[in-house]
């Protein structure tokens, strides 16, 4: 057989002309469906008259397979091909597949391609789930017909839907545990993450493999779903087909991924408009999490109304709980089908005897249908009602399952129809650049790390949150601040004081005592007041430490907001939380209690015992008594009250010996916190100081988290720096001595300051800028100037705006570097000639506001 000469650049054009008025048609007027449908088409009609024309082997057919096979193929998808042999390919045979395959290369598709037997599909389908999924959806486009119609009569035969069934959820479970087992990732894959395309596929695959067909009217036709199930799941499959579709024509390529390079422009396809309190793209995202969270719903009940059809349970005998509920293999099983419908307060009720009975394995199939179908009843009649609002305090005060059944009741749409302010924030994104969970995950996130601090499994990794909420009494107004503290966003205005409305709300209409009611309402509006005052005040000076006594009033409420601080920034991000942070905190709410419980002592007797723990400390080192002396002469109050007394040892041990030495004395240590390095810098006081400090550890690759910067006296500055590696698993013991010789040998350069290095900028900073905000304003007292600054963190960020300062001849006192994910919230205390004209500080204000933003 000779092959006939094609002209490779003819089909390469009409394939071309096909997908570029397809793509015309749809962005004109879109229909997912539609555009699959006619991309199918146009791959058909290539694939058929290329093999017509090459005719590659005898007796073979062209088979589509995937998602090629099924119909549904997307603008830059693989093709997924199976040629089909009656025999093993002679050696021309095989040259002319080789010419065929490298054609379809060459005019410009994606192949994945394989050539088998029918008995070798069948072999190799026998230990690979996938193939066997590809097979179930091989779909005839060219060649021997009636050897297709084999290889679908040898599939069927050897198919075994119950070991399918267990080998496609087992699929789903990896899959989803790859993700995280989350729909809400900050730039979800739409294809395979929870809530997915692959989460419908998955149903309709088994379905498919039961005989029961695989369109959603098909699976309500068999009772599987309702009309109202198969329509909304049509819009589910509708929406992800559109996002699909358009992130390949807006990437050029196959892009499966909601990245934030697209967000916008999707958004803006979906004529989303952007509002000063929540931009397009967030909207698009809440759209897109609710979708994916109506998938997960249904696929969870879908795939367990198919289990029990395939996999039928022992019929046992039902063990009664109550009146309303029983329990069968392992289930809770409402005793009426129409129990959730007739009473609707059974709804809260199943999740409290699901948190109550720790040996349930969940709801039975038929139940769990039920729930889903009633859950319209959950309406402002059931939020009025008694015994309903008692149902929902008896499950926050449960000493099991309260975080997995809230969980639960979230993916069901339970708990936003009972809090319908919660309702509103389900799927909503925070683009802050330090939030990595939209609100309402964020939200059980905070009640999940409330409740791990009771468990005793758990107690090594917060010991003092575990010993303080241990003896807090009715530690559940804890669970109700967390689930109302971000309620707010997205609203606009303060969405702590909204959010504190909301709650007394809540209270009223649950029956709470006034002092818990309150108690709530406190933590609700103050939730970010502690690591606020942790993060950007001295946190050592007695005046902060009355202040934030007074505002929070009682050894009582101080517990519950520490323990709700350390558990709502442990809940933003796993990049947030550090040792400094917990040391910053915890500094804070001991020096708290002591005010509030009267052992504080006055600044003399503190002072007077700190630097006498200090002098015990020398002493461990064989100092003779008054080693001290000529140091500390030249220190002054703030020093003592800045540095605690292991810090004051430490420097004077290094320094009593050289208190005028013309040369830097850099050294650094592995931090007392458990986390990175504390550097100690000691040298004769000049300009750009800090910044020259700055641009050392920018290049060195080091965050600098903390800084106290003090001069002595004598013109000596006397800086510590707390700095971190830029990523896990830093060995900082190995790097101590090369940060003391390189930076010795950079602060005794002379050379002018070199200008900021342009650094990588993380994509989330690139794609959701923050507008950035300069602050400077006097203190309390009048003597310094209080500089705060808030934008979108990068490298180098710290050493321009330490440069700026320098070149305005603005001194540095003291810096508070508070990093959040990407979000910088920085606050120096300074002072300089050029900030009492007024003039010359509007000036520096502005190029600080440059230097901030993002390039």
């Amino acid at each position: 057989m000779s092959a006939v000469p094609v002209p490779t650049e003819v089909w390469r054009a009409s394939l071309a002309a096909g997908r570029r008025g397809l793509r015309e048609t749809y962005l004109r007027k879109p229909h997912p469906a539609r555009l699959l449908r006619g991309h199918t088409q146009l791959i058909d009609r290539t694939l058929r008259g290329l093999w017509k024309a090459m005719q590659p082997a005898r007796h073979a057919t062209l088979v589509a397979t995937g998602g090629y096979g099924r119909g549904e193929l997307f603008p830059s998808s693989d093709i997924d091909i199976l040629i089909l042999l009656a025999r093993e390919p002679v050696p021309a045979e095989r040259e002319r597949l080789e010419r065929l395959i490298g054609m379809l290369w060459d005019i410009g598709l994606d192949v994945g391609h394989s050539v088998r037997t029918v008995e070798g599909c069948i072999e190799v389908a026998a230990d690979d789930i996938t193939i066997q999924t590809t097979l179930l959806e091989a779909r005839y486009l060219a060649g021997s017909r009636a050897l297709f119609r084999k290889l679908t009569a040898a599939t069927s035969r050897a198919l075994d839907a119950a070991g399918f069934l267990k080998a496609k959820v087992l699929e789903q479970e990896q899959r989803h545990a790859k993700h995280q087992d989350a729909a809400y990732a900050l730039e979800p894959n739409l294809k395979e993450a929870p809530g997915g395309l692959r989460d419908l596929q998955t149903i309709q695959w088994i379905a498919r493999a039961c005989g029961l067909g695989w369109r959603w009217r098909q699976l309500q036709r068999r009772g599987l779903l309702l009309r109202t199930e198969a329509a909304q799941l049509a819009r589910h499959e509708a929406l992800l087909h559109d996002l699909r579709i358009r992130l390949h024509y807006l990437a050029g390529r196959r892009e499966d991924r909601l990245v934030f390079d697209y967000q916008a422009a999707l958004a803006d396809a979906h004529d989303l408009r952007g509002s000063p309190a929540r931009r397009a793209s967030e909207q698009l995202m809440q759209r897109y999490y609710q979708t994916a969270k109506g998938v997960t719903q249904l696929n969870t009940i879908l795939l367990q109304n198919l289990e029990a059809r395939l996999l039928p349970e022992e019929d046992t005998a039902p063990r009664p709980l109550n009146e309303r509920f029983q329990v069968r293999a392992g289930r809770l099983e409402a005793c009426r089908e129409d129990l959730f419908e007739r009473d609707p307060r059974s709804i809260l009720e199943s999740f409290l005897l699901l948190q109550q009975h720790q040996d349930l394995r969940g709801m039975t199939a038929p139940t769990l249908r039920a729930l889903w179908r009633a859950r319209a009843r959950v309406n402002a009649r059931l939020r009025r009602d008694p015994v309903a609002r008692l149902l929902f305090l008896q499950m926050l005060q449960q000493p099991r399952g309260i975080v997995h059944e809230f969980r639960r009741m979230n993916q069901y749409d339970v708990l936003g129809r009972y809090l319908p302010e919660f309702g509103r924030i389900v799927g909503q994104m925070q683009h802050d650049l330090f939030h990595v969970y939209t609100v309402d995950q964020h939200i059980l996130m905070v009640l999940r790390n409330l409740r791990r601090f009771t468990m005793t499994e758990f107690a090594h990794e917060f010991p003092l949150c575990s010993e303080l909420i241990s003896g807090f009494e009715r530690r559940w107004l804890l669970y109700v601040a967390a689930l109302y503290h971000d309620i707010a966003k997205g609203r606009g205005g303060d969405h702590s004081e909204l959010g504190m409305q909301d709650a007394r709300a809540f209270a009223r209409r649950h029956g709470l005592a006034r002092e818990d009611a309150d108690l709530v309402a406190f933590l609700v509006e103050h939730h970010l007041s502690m690591s606020g005052t942790a993060q950007k005040q001295d946190v050592y000076d007695p005046e902060v430490l009355q202040a934030f006594a007074r505002k929070v009033g009682s050894e009582r409420r101080l517990i519950a907001l520490y323990l709700f601080t350390v558990a709502d920034i442990r809940g933003t991000s796993p990049k947030v939380w550090n040792a400094w942070k917990a040391k910053l905190l915890e500094d804070l709410f001991r020096a708290t209690r002591r005010v509030l419980t009267g052992q504080a002592q006055g600044l003399d007797a503190a002072l007077a015992e700190k630097q006498a723990e200090a002098v015990r400390l020398l002493r461990l080192y064989a100092l003779s008594e008054k080693v001290q002396e000529r140091l500390w002469a030249q220190l002054d109050t703030t020093y003592f009250l800045r540095h605690d007394a292991q810090e004051i040892a430490w420097q004077t041990r290094h320094l009593h010996y050289r208190v005028e030495t013309p040369v830097p004395v850099v050294k650094a240590r592995l931090a007392p916190i458990g986390e990175g390095v504390q550097v100690m810098i000691y040298t004769p006081d000049r300009e750009a100081l800090f910044a020259r400090i700055c641009g050392y550890f920018e290049r060195a690759g080091f965050n600098i988290v903390e800084a106290k910067i003090h001069t002595t006296r004598h013109g000596y500055a006397l800086d510590t720096f707390l700095v971190m590696g830029q990523g896990p698993g830093a060995h900082y013991r190995d790097l101590l001595a090369l940060i003391e010789s390189q930076l010795q040998a950079e602060l005794q350069l002379r050379a002018p300051l070199p200008p900021p290095r342009g650094g990588r900028l993380s994509r989330r900073v690139r794609h959701f800028p923050i507008s950035p905000v300069v602050d400077l304003r006097p203190d309390e007292r009048g003597t310094y100037q209080v500089l705060s600054i808030v934008a979108a963190d990068r490298p180098g960020l710290l050493y321009g705006l330490a440069r700026t300062l320098a070149l305005h001849q603005v001194n540095l006192h003291t810096a508070k570097i508070n990093t959040l994910g990407d979000r910088a919230e920085d606050v120096f205390l300074v002072s300089g000639a050029t900030l009492d004209n007024q003039k010359e500080a509007l000036q520096l204000e502005q190029e600080l506001l440059k230097e901030l933003q993002v390039h």
